[in-house]
């Protein structure tokens, strides 16, 4: 990484000065990403993943003219319209006014509130890309604009903050001499992960709200600040339901931190007094009654799409080739099975956790249960 040579330089008297560092000029920009500090390393990387999301952002999206969904911007479009012009309590129910066929809200309610806020920003600019009936197929050149911003201001609201405060926390307390460039490498490897930036600035997703979430609470988990970590966890979950691939690794973590406390059966009390008491903030709208609510949990669980959608590089799909799944068994039997794999492959490292939990544990942990949701569980979201 830093190529550099060091010269001795005796002076006329014969005394031996400090040795000169010269750097090459394929590592000057590094160097100095290094050794300026995090402040202005993570300015920079930051600054230079802005542009990058910005470049993606200028191609075409799937779906863009294709009738009668036009793809992903259509749908995000679609939820700020719906959630701006119908009352909060007709968001998730199929009516005239509200076809749940034609990209109904099927996420949990902070991604509503979000496209709520969002449509806000959109109507006060263009009224017509959220007008109710008359803005479906929208596709106005500040329409999408527009929304291009909203995307690009969550992703420096919530995820880069999120993964600024993760990484120095992550290494603080460690070699000094490594620390610096470590840093460095690691915010650039989260800023510039190509998946998350072709999915939400190439397609108009907001994944970068929800991991931001998970990232901030993995981070005040790290620093031992567990109930602000459950509650930006809880939020995570609370926006959209891939969030849970990483819910057993919490869960063992905090549950194996609080057995090895004074009052174990307290601080399991006081993590989930915090986690109910997020959760049912988030779904106040929606627990006035038991229709509405399972209304709404209805819409987050689509099991009629199968084991699998599409082609997806998970077990189900890649052996489907010999067994298939969907035809040898029904829906409630596939639930079933996805279920037990699932959790069979959770298990080790959530005994783990629970026996004897550590930092470093967690972080594995979180891999493992990422893995095993992606490759295992039914549908994913």
């Amino acid at each position: 990484m830093e190529k550099a040579t060091k010269r001795k330089v005796n002076n006329k008297k014969g005394k031996e000065e400090k040795p000169i560092v010269e750097c090459d000029d394929e590592s000057d920009a590094w160097w100095w990403l290094v050794h300026k500090g995090i402040t202005a390393s993570f300015l920079s990387i930051a600054l230079f993943s802005l542009l990058v999301r910005v470049a993606v952002s200028l191609h075409p999206y799937s779906g863009a003219g294709n009738p009668p969904k036009y793809g992903d911007f259509e749908a995000q479009r679609h939820w700020m319209e719906i959630t701006l012009n119908l009352p909060l309590k007709e968001w998730y129910r199929n009516s005239t006014v509200n076809d749940l066929r034609y990209w109904g809200l099927d996420y949990p309610p902070l991604t509503a509130y979000q496209s709520y806020v969002h449509g806000l920003f959109l109507r006060f600019f263009s009224p017509d890309s959220v007008a109710l009936f008359t803005s479906r197929g929208h596709e106005s050149y500040l329409g999408k604009l527009l929304m291009r911003w909203t995307v690009l201001s969550s992703d420096v609201l919530v995820f880069f903050p999120a993964v600024f405060y993760f990484v120095v926390v992550y290494y603080a307390g460690r070699n000094p001499s490594h620390r610096m460039s470590g840093i460095a490498w690691h915010m650039a490897i989260i800023l510039l992960n190509p998946c998350l930036i072709l999915i939400d600035h190439g397609h108009f997703q907001y994944n970068c709200i929800s991991l931001g979430l998970t990232v901030g609470a993995i981070a005040f988990l790290l620093s031992d600040k567990d109930l602000v970590a459950c509650v930006l966890y809880s939020l995570a979950l609370n926006h959209k339901q891939m969030s849970a691939y990483f819910a057993p690794a919490f869960f063992s973590h905090l549950l194996g931190k609080c057995l090895r406390r004074q009052y174990p059966l307290l601080q399991v009390l006081k993590l989930g007094l915090v986690v109910l008491g997020t959760f049912l903030i988030v779904w106040w709208p929606y627990v006035h009654s038991m229709e509405a609510f399972l209304g709404v949990l209805s819409r987050l669980a689509p099991f009629e799409r199968g084991i699998f959608e599409d082609y997806v590089a998970n077990f189900w799909c890649t052996t489907s080739v010999l067994v298939k799944w969907k035809r040898l068994f029904p829906t409630q039997t596939l639930k079933l099975l996805s279920f037990g794999a699932t959790i069979s492959s959770c298990l080790p490292s959530m005994i783990q956790q629970i026996w004897s939990p550590s930092k470093q544990g967690f972080l594995y942990g979180l891999l493992n249960s990422a893995f095993s949701f992606y490759l295992f569980s039914f549908q994913g979201k």
